[in-house]
């Protein structure tokens, strides 16, 4: 057993950065080729919001860990506290903007180690 492939440690990963905020993947197919979902952590900066996008083919769970978002799922939106988790239907558009003061900080998850998104608007 490769312990070095099934154990992560958040601070040892590349931060993935963008205009709206970062993403650090912690498991997918491209850090362990035996992956069968994919995780991460997200920010979003105040007032900032990641572009409106889908997954063909697989599901995303997000768990609030700070801050607070307005999120769209397809034609509706809801406001997501800390401690709120959202699912999200593979194919639905959506994204999250950051309302409040401070970053918005999620846990992301997908069920598929190769999750495909689809970028409706441009970052």
């Amino acid at each position: 057993m490769d312990l070095e492939r099934l154990v992560t440690h958040a601070d040892e990963r590349p931060a993935l950065t963008f205009p709206w905020g970062g993403i650090k993947w912690l498991c997918s197919r491209q850090t362990d080729p035996e992956a069968e979902q994919t995780m991460g952590l997200v920010f979003i900066q105040p007032g900032a919001h990641n572009p409106l996008h889908y997954h063909p083919n697989c599901e995303e769970l997000l768990y609030v860990l700070s801050g607070e978002c307005d999120h769209r799922l397809g034609e509706d939106t809801v406001r997501l506290k800390p401690g709120a988790l959202i699912r999200i239907p593979a194919g639905v558009r959506h994204n999250a903007t950051c309302v409040g003061w401070e970053p918005l900080r999620l846990v992301v998850s997908f069920s598929s180690g190769e999750r495909q998104t689809v970028t409706v608007e441009p970052q």
